[in-house]
């Protein structure tokens, strides 16, 4: 529940969207009350880029970089996880949509859950695989991050059904139908429409989703893939790492139209953090480079609640997978400081804790459920 005199003058500011306005928002300070909500929850990010960080700065080795030490000049480390409540992580296996062109694109996904597995194998007191949303729910409770991965882009499986049942065997639970780039059977957000959205082989990769168990992931698709996914699943969706786009008029984000159709499909929108995306259009296109501040991810957050309902949005970072960050959220530390702000708005602890993670989980329950009728 959210108190609607303070929501209200919330939206006024949002609607208007000024610099002037963002900058007077004063910093977050975390409370006590605000730590204990944070740290009494389940905080489940939906996509974090580390992988492919480790794989461009580190030759994909934990020797040249150690996460159990602080690693300033990435925005993950395990200090910094333990600092920020991290409980369950979709850890992204993520390869370039040019590896259509090289012919290499599921190789080189086995090669990032490779890194996932070193990581798991190397850092055994922090980490621990997942492979459902009760093991999720078991690691947790003996104090490890719970991890996931999540395939960023249907590219990887190069066209077969086969490829993305190995996939799953290897422990990816979702995929984001597109990347960059149009597929031979989706369209893309940020390429231009061919398909009209998903071919019928592209709903037949829906429904083998589907019989797996596996989340269908719609950030970076266009909007007819959108709605034409959600036409198709019969288990709920999710887009893994998107905003709101009545916020910020970008491609990447989700329109109204969509977040209405959640509540119907049990999906959630996890919300982005890069500053391209979560800044207000009149903002962004003032300063394409202005970082913004925690209040901006805030309101994506409390817009999609109040379109969609506080069931149907969770938090997707893309921390280590974006060049700019708002302030107040540069590292996967700041997490409590969005709990604070949720605080700050209004929003109850039950609907924090959704926010934070139960959401998720519930939607991955659900792809579970489908997979087994």
């Amino acid at each position: 529940m959210i108190r609607m005199t303070l929501v209200a003058a919330l939206a006024a500011l949002v609607q208007t969207g000024s610099h002037a306005q963002d900058t007077a928002r004063p910093a977050v300070v975390l409370t006590d009350e605000g730590r204990a909500v944070h740290f009494s929850g389940m905080l489940f990010d939906g996509h974090n880029d580390l992988p492919w960080e480790l794989r461009e700065s580190g030759n994909s080795s934990f020797d040249q970089v150690d996460i159990a030490k602080n690693q300033p000049h990435q925005h993950t480390d395990i200090p910094r996880l333990k600092r920020g409540g991290v409980k369950a992580q979709f850890w992204s296996v993520y390869v370039s949509a040019d590896t259509m062109l090289t012919g290499d694109a599921l190789l080189q996904t086995m090669q990032q859950i490779d890194i996932v597995d070193q990581m798991l194998k190397r850092y055994p007191q922090t980490f621990e695989f997942a492979s459902s949303a009760a093991e999720i729910e078991r690691i947790v409770k003996s104090g490890k991050i719970a991890s996931m991965m999540g395939v960023e882009g249907g590219h990887s499986i190069e066209g077969s059904l086969g490829n993305l049942r190995r996939l799953y065997d290897r422990g990816c639970r979702y995929m984001t139908l597109t990347h960059s780039k149009n597929l031979s059977w989706a369209d893309s957000a940020t390429d231009e429409e061919k398909h009209g959205g998903l071919t019928d082989f592209g709903k037949e990769v829906v429904r083998e989703m589907n019989r797996l168990g596996m989340l269908v992931d719609l950030s970076h698709v266009s909007p007819a893939v959108m709605h034409q996914a959600i036409d198709v699943s019969s288990a709920p969706v999710i887009f893994s790492h998107s905003s709101a786009l009545a916020i910020n008029d970008h491609a990447r984000n989700v329109p109204d139209d969509v977040l209405k159709r959640m509540p119907d499909n049990g999906g959630v929108v996890m919300v982005n953090f890069f500053s391209k995306f979560v800044i207000p259009t009149a903002q962004r296109n003032e300063n394409e480079d202005a970082p913004g501040t925690i209040h901006d991810v805030v309101d994506h957050i409390h817009h999609i609640a109040t379109v969609a309902g506080v069931d149907h949005v969770g938090i997707g970072s893309d921390f280590d997978g974006v060049p700019r960050l708002p302030a107040q959220l540069e590292d996967v530390s700041t997490y409590p400081l969005i709990t604070q702000e949720l605080l700050n708005r209004g929003y109850t602890k039950p609907d924090i804790h959704k926010i934070l993670g139960g959401n998720v989980l519930r939607a991955l329950r659900g792809a579970e459920k489908v997979a087994k009728r």
